[in-house]
Order: structure tokens, then C-alpha cells, then sequence
């Protein structure tokens, strides 16, 4: 807090949460500390930039008078987040009952015997959004990337699981094809057999019809090739 003869003003630096693009305020506390009216008026450095409510007014005695600062939105930001524009806070005894409509300039004119206080206030700019805390997990040994390094080779446990994933299933695949093309084989030699079983039947029975007193040399033969027909599909599935 600054102190005068006639305003306590707190205070004393105004600092702005700076953000590119955005306004941004301050305020300034102005405490009258006498028993007379107090006229206050405040300028800058640079107008344009900065906009002061009020920037006159009369405070009368013991109260207190809040005045805003508001900085226009900024395209660029001042190297090494400095700022050069400062502020003058002037205050001058006025007349009982003044109001701010009976502030003139020529209050403020330093003439002999007048006594009028001045205060200088620098800008400071505040970053709006602070770095935030490094994350716990992105200390060393603990980083997403480090799990996944093999032998100095980042992505090789990665690569692997991946490459094992698209593999298991062609051998599946290849597999299964196997199996099926396996079991249509033996369904078809089975039904093969079958079916050899059956003529061989109906020929035996034909030629005990014909020939019921004995069996002839050409059945014999017959059924030995029948008999070894069967047994190299049953032996092939």
C-alpha cells in the first residue's frame, strides 16, 4: 500500500493476467484518509491501449473509491513479457460538497501554494496460463515409449506381438484346410469301400445263383482284386 498526505492507494503495481487476444483488468483501491474532499485524476503513459473507469472522481472523506483498468486485447506479446507504459494517479483537495462534475484540469495545475500528490505505477504482465506440473508417469523408467525398447531397438516388443498376431491366424487357417481336406478324403474312401463292399456282395450272390455247386476260378479271382482294392483305400485314408 502507498501512502500520501491525502490517499492511501493499494495497489501499487497493476498487474494484468496477460493472454493474446483477450482484455484483461486490474483494479485500484483509492482510500481517502482526511476529513476533506479528495478530487483524484489518472493518466498514462499510453491512452489508447488502456482503458481507465473513472479515471476522475472525488472520494469523499474515510470512503474508499475502486477504480478499473482495463488493457485492450494484444496481438503480439512484449519481449520477455515486459511492459514499458506506466500510470500517474494525481489527487488534490477540493471543495466540500464537490462532485465529479466540478473536476477541472486546472485542479491538478501545480500553483504556488497548491499541494498536488502524485503517484507513478508500473505495469506488470501475469502469464494467464501458467506451464502446468510434469505428469508422474513421464519420469525415466516409467515413459510409455521405454516399455517398448528391446536391446536398444524402440518398437521391437511391439513389432513382435503384432507380427505374431498376423501370423497365428494364417497358421490356423492353413491348418484347419488341412484337416477338412483330410477328413473329405476319408469320407469319400469310406463310401468308396462301401460301395466295392456291395458290388462284391451282389456279384457273389449272382454267381451262387447261377453256379450253386461250387465257386469258379473267375470269382476267385475277382474277389482277390476286389480284396486288394479295398485294402489300398482303407491303408490310403
Amino acid at each position: 500500500m502507498s501512502s500520501g498526505d491525502l490517499l492511501n492507494i493499494q495497489p501499487t503495481e497493476l498487474k494484468f493476467p496477460f493472454e493474446l487476444k483477450k482484455q484483461s483488468s486490474c483494479s485500484l483501491q483509492l482510500t481517502n484518509k482526511t476529513n476533506e474532499y479528495v478530487a483524484f485524476k489518472v493518466k498514462t503513459t499510453n491512452p489508447k491501449k488502456y482503458c481507465v473507469r473513472p479515471n476522475t472522481g472525488i472520494v469523499l472523506p474515510g470512503a474508499t473509491c475502486d477504480v478499473t483498468v482495463t488493457m485492450q486485447a494484444q496481438k503480439e506479446a512484449p519481449q520477455d513479457m515486459q511492459c514499458k507504459d506506466k500510470f500517474l494517479l494525481q489527487s488534490v483537495t477540493a471543495p466540500n460538497g464537490a462532485t465529479g462534475k466540478d473536476i477541472t484540469p486546472e485542479m491538478f495545475n501545480k500553483e504556488s501554494g497548491k499541494v498536488v500528490e502524485e503517484f507513478k505505477l508500473r505495469v506488470i504482465y501475469i502469464p494467464a496460463n501458467p506451464p502446468s506440473p510434469v505428469p508422474e508417469g513421464s519420469e525415466e523408467g516409467s515413459s510409455p515409449r521405454a516399455s517398448g525398447m528391446e536391446n536398444g531397438n524402440p518398437g521391437t516388443s511391439l513389432f513382435d506381438a503384432v507380427s505374431r498376431s498376423l501370423e497365428e491366424p494364417k497358421e490356423k487357417s492353413e491348418a484347419w484346410s488341412m484337416v477338412s481336406k483330410l477328413t473329405e478324403e476319408k469320407n469319400s474312401a469310406v463310401q468308396q469301400n462301401q460301395k466295392l463292399r456291395q458290388e462284391l456282395e451282389l456279384m457273389r450272390k449272382e454267381i451262387s445263383k447261377n453256379r450253386p455247386g461250387g465257386v469258379s476260378f473267375l470269382f476267385v479271382v475277382v474277389v482277390g482284386l476286389l480284396g486288394l482294392l479295398v485294402g489300398f483305400l482303407v491303408k490310403k485314408s
